[in-house]
């Protein structure tokens, strides 16, 4: 074994660097489900800058120091306060907000967010089903993004209104009726906060056969 590590120590280094890069500076989330649709898809491939809100101990929750604070609007994957998941989700509100949820629209410190429908198309469901899925343009003071809501499907799309603790931020699925988000797995300690989604890399439709989806590549998520 001495002799194999004296033999291969190059290549070893070389594989630490990299892990330790990955878990402090730089980092790729692969999105396993629908709850950012439309904006991400299954199959698509992001890049995270775990920079972009704190320096962190390698391979722990420990911040060592902040960067910058985190903006609505923001893309963040996080470890889920409920069971250490890892989750990627768009940051809503910042400490000291008051924001709340009328059906279905979100009113952030007394401010309603304005929604234009874009298009209606069908989503795959389980077992083979579809649902209909209305694309929205969500309007708030911070900017603009496009969210989707599910024809007959039930979401906890009235509560609050709530204030945001500090170092605490609300969390929500852009697939607004389809997302385990701060609504029902609660709010997200900054420590949680892993990094900042800013493109997505590549893009492959897991549905059907790994087609790659070259028109996503390179994507910014803003």
């Amino acid at each position: 074994m001495k002799n194999w590590i004296r033999q291969n120590r190059g290549f070893l280094v070389a594989l630490l660097l990299f892990g330790l890069f990955r878990t402090a500076v730089a980092d790729w989330n692969p999105i396993p489900s629908g709850s950012m649709r439309p904006n991400l898809l299954e199959g698509d491939v992001v890049f995270v800058n775990r920079l972009a809100y704190n320096v962190k101990v390698p391979l722990t929750d420990t911040v060592l120091a902040k960067t910058a604070d985190p903006q609505r609007g923001d893309v963040v994957t996080f470890s889920s306060p409920l069971d250490g998941v890892r989750l990627i989700k768009r940051l809503v509100a910042v400490p000291g907000d008051v924001v709340e949820m009328r059906a279905k629209v979100l009113v952030i410190n007394g401010q309603a967010a304005r929604y234009e429908a874009l298009d209606t198309v069908l989503e795959p469901a389980g077992l083979g089903g579809v649902l209909v899925a209305t694309h929205m343009k969500e309007t708030t003071p911070q900017g603009q993004h496009e969210i989707q809501w599910l024809a007959g499907v039930t979401a906890k799309d009235n509560w609050g209104p709530m204030t945001i603790p500090p170092d605490q931020f609300l969390m929500l699925g852009d697939n607004r009726d389809n997302s385990a988000d701060s609504r029902y797995i609660g709010l997200v300690p900054r420590q949680l906060l892993i990094g900042r989604a800013e493109r997505i890399l590549v893009s492959a439709d897991i549905l059907e056969k790994w087609q790659p989806r070259f028109e996503r590549f390179g994507r910014s998520l803003y």
